[in-house]
């Protein structure tokens, strides 16, 4: 009888236990739905990046803003896109979508990656350039923890001609 008393006493105490942590669990999943963002492609927002500097270039933010910080967001370059020579301040990570992209390090070959691969972009001193292969438009996610720039670098100016 001892033992049944405990054993009663045990359920009695642990039930409303349990019942309390199921239904905690239950508003951390209810919470946990409500962060859900889901985006399909007629969805997204595509905005030029810069219609001067970079003409057919669009990208559409999914969080962040690419202008101000942080961000997650999709580039497209046009078929046969290419900029000249330039850094970023901030690294990127990027992961090819579609298309052909390709990167070349300032005095190294060119390497060209395809859809499914990824690249750590360096910020700073990484000077490269970028094109699209002309077979089609390139379409890739990137991720940067400060906001997107493009910095030109210029040639050295050539000193004027002794007369």
């Amino acid at each position: 009888m001892r033992v049944g008393l405990c054993l009663g006493l045990v359920v009695a105490l642990a039930a409303p236990a349990v019942l309390l942590g199921q239904a905690k669990g239950k508003r951390t999943a209810r919470k946990d739905e409500s962060r859900l963002v889901i985006m399909p492609p007629a969805d997204l927002k595509w905005t030029d990046l810069d219609p001067t500097g970079a003409p057919g270039v669009k990208v559409a933010d999914l969080w962040g803003n690419h202008t101000k910080g942080p961000f997650g967001a999709f580039f497209k370059l046009p078929a046969g896109f290419a900029a000249p020579l330039h850094t970023h301040t901030n690294d990127m990570k990027v992961v090819i979508v579609s298309g052909t992209y390709v990167q070349a390090p300032e005095g190294k070959p060119e390497f060209r990656l395809g859809a499914g691969s990824y690249f750590l972009q360096p910020g700073g001193n990484y000077r490269h350039t970028t094109s699209c292969d002309p077979a089609a438009e390139c379409v890739f996610f990137v991720e940067g923890k400060g906001k997107f720039d493009l910095k030109l670098v210029q040639p050295p100016a050539t000193a004027p001609a002794k007369k």
